[in-house]
């Protein structure tokens, strides 16, 4: 989900005579918001709050990272950053499934030549009802995955006329919305997400190259404003058509008012050179930043899991009389805080297969 870490090595004899190889820092800025977008997950799918979307629109913020650091990386050969993004996605994503597929045939089902989108995740992987609370969170590395092979051309378009092109990257959305709705199969899914966060995506591209620091305030400002009004109306406007004012329900609403949101995050990152560097003196709040970052798809597979887990788990608790006495068994909160503990049992047993993925050393905490 574009959030990798790189090892950074000390060495306490240096030869001044040899120049120390150049090691990027990490800005803590996007690191923070990575963490808060996972939090924020994690938070949805426990609570299912409508309103979290719009107080902090994860998926959108996600993608926007993810495009920012899918510019930078093409400054190197095409070929080598997406080699080296399917080589750090996959793998992990081979790994859970392996779990997910065993447990759904186990409970009667049995795949055709769709399995190929378990190997490879263009297309929605199939499975049956049982896991579905599982595999139905894949629409996010699957769209991450189309926008990370398309990088390469939609990074030589965006530069041919960068502030048109940004701005035309929410047609799309808009034709599937109002004139076109197309297919409906695996296709159509991954166009209609595509769609939706287009715009985030080519947003990180305007960071990496400087469209935002050079573009007036104001008109940052009052772009990103409207069209997180727009998204907000149409989110409201539409509720009895979705059943819900929830981001997540309704692509054109989620579209806009997460363009504006990033814009907005991005434009004050580039425009007040917002970099979190004093998050080093909060040790311990650094340190989880750097771990959520290093093990953010760790956390964004495993994390439905273990919320499924939490409730059997927590049905064990009843038959322990104290427990049942002292403990809030049924407060969501009470899930919510079991959850994160389970998510931290898979984070120490499965977020190696990420250090393996990057050609690290395996490390149970990063």
């Amino acid at each position: 989900m574009g959030s990798h870490r790189r090892g950074v090595a000390t060495a306490t004899d240096v030869v001044t005579t040899a120049p120390l190889p150049h090691i990027p820092a990490r800005d803590r800025y996007f690191d923070t918001l990575r963490a808060v977008a996972l939090v924020r997950v994690v938070t949805y799918h426990t609570f299912g709050w409508a309103w979290a979307g719009l107080v902090f629109p994860s998926m959108g913020v996600m993608f926007g990272l993810a495009g920012t650091l899918m510019a930078k990386s093409l400054e190197r050969p095409a070929p080598k950053v997406l080699r080296s993004r399917l080589r750090r996605l996959l793998p992990p994503f081979w790994f859970w499934g392996v779990f997910v597929v065993l447990a759904m045939l186990i409970h009667g089902w049995m795949p055709g030549r769709q399995i190929v989108y378990w190997i490879v995740p263009l297309g929605d992987p199939p499975g049956n009802a049982w896991g579905e609370q599982a595999w139905e969170i894949l629409w996010y590395l699957r769209t991450y995955l189309w926008f990370v092979l398309l990088s390469p051309l939609l990074l030589r378009i965006f530069r041919l006329a960068p502030v048109p092109v940004l701005l035309l990257s929410l047609v799309p959305v808009l034709v599937l919305n109002f004139l076109w709705s197309g297919p409906d199969n695996r296709f159509g899914s991954a166009l209609w997400d595509l769609s939706t966060y287009l715009f985030c995506w080519m947003l990180g591209f305007a960071h990496r190259d400087g469209v935002l620091q050079r573009t007036r305030p104001a008109l940052v400002v009052v772009v990103s404003l409207a069209a997180m009004a727009y998204g907000g109306w149409y989110a409201f406007a539409h509720q009895a058509d979705f059943g819900t004012y929830d981001l997540d329900e309704n692509p054109l609403a989620q579209a806009f008012w997460s363009a504006g949101f990033v814009m907005l995050l991005m434009w004050a990152k580039a425009r007040f050179r917002i970099d979190f560097a004093g998050l080093q003196r909060l040790r311990r709040l650094d340190r989880i930043v750097t771990i959520f970052n290093a093990r953010a798809v760790t956390i964004y597979l495993w994390h439905e899991i273990a919320l499924i887990l939490a409730v059997p788990l927590i049905d064990q608790f009843w038959n322990v009389p104290a427990f049942e006495r002292y403990l809030p068994l049924d407060s969501q909160w009470f899930m919510f805080g079991i959850g994160w503990l389970l998510i931290a049992v898979f984070v120490l047993l499965c977020g190696w297969v990420e250090d393996v993925a990057a050609k690290k050393k395996p490390r149970l905490v990063p």
